[in-house]
């Protein structure tokens, strides 16, 4: 908590770095196995890593604490070229659990540095291949997503139009008097 009594806006830049890292952990642990030193040392000044660009933040309202967060990442445009490119971007979100909304959108652009070369690298094979997975997955989750909102849409309007549009249909105001 900062003066204003809500929590520091230089904490959301932590949310997301803490959930960057472990986003790119997952990938090594659990998705990609068989590159998982690889992926590790990305998070390492070893050899080629990872090194923020910009990171841009949306603050939609201030958070208080008690307050529990969930922090999500997906990428915001899918990887190509030949040889991979040399940067990726990163939409994130920091949720509320006690507000049950958005509190943070960023916006994060990631360069992939050599720092045997002092400078900026493609991307290694195995990660535009699975980042490309990634983005196919997110894009069918997207899909499938909205899909169902409009199929909830339109269940709505035809229950709507089966309770109100039909004769003799009176809307109740709430009012605790009955007319006679």
């Amino acid at each position: 908590m900062d003066s204003f009594q809500h929590v520091n806006n230089v904490n959301y830049y932590r949310y997301a770095e803490s959930a960057r890292v472990n986003w790119i952990t997952n990938f090594a642990v659990h998705v990609d196995p068989q590159h998982r030193q690889a992926w590790e040392e990305l998070m390492t000044p070893k050899s080629k890593g990872l090194i923020m660009r910009s990171l841009k933040a949306d603050f939609k309202f201030p958070m208080v604490y008690p307050d529990k967060i969930s922090v999500y990442h997906k990428l915001r445009t899918r990887p190509e070229g030949n040889p991979g490119p040399s940067s990726f971007y990163l939409d994130c979100i920091v949720l509320s659990h006690q507000h049950r909304r958005v509190a943070c959108r960023l916006e994060e652009d990631i360069v992939v540095y050599d720092y045997q070369a002092a400078g900026k690298a493609s991307m290694p094979d195995f990660m535009v291949e699975l980042f490309q997975q990634t983005w196919s997955m997110q894009e069918t989750a997207r899909l499938r997503a909205r899909t169902r909102i409009w199929e909830l849409c339109a269940a709505v309007e035809r229950l709507e139009k089966e309770t109100w549009d039909r004769p003799g249909a009176v809307e109740d105001m709430g009012n605790a008097k009955k007319s006679a």
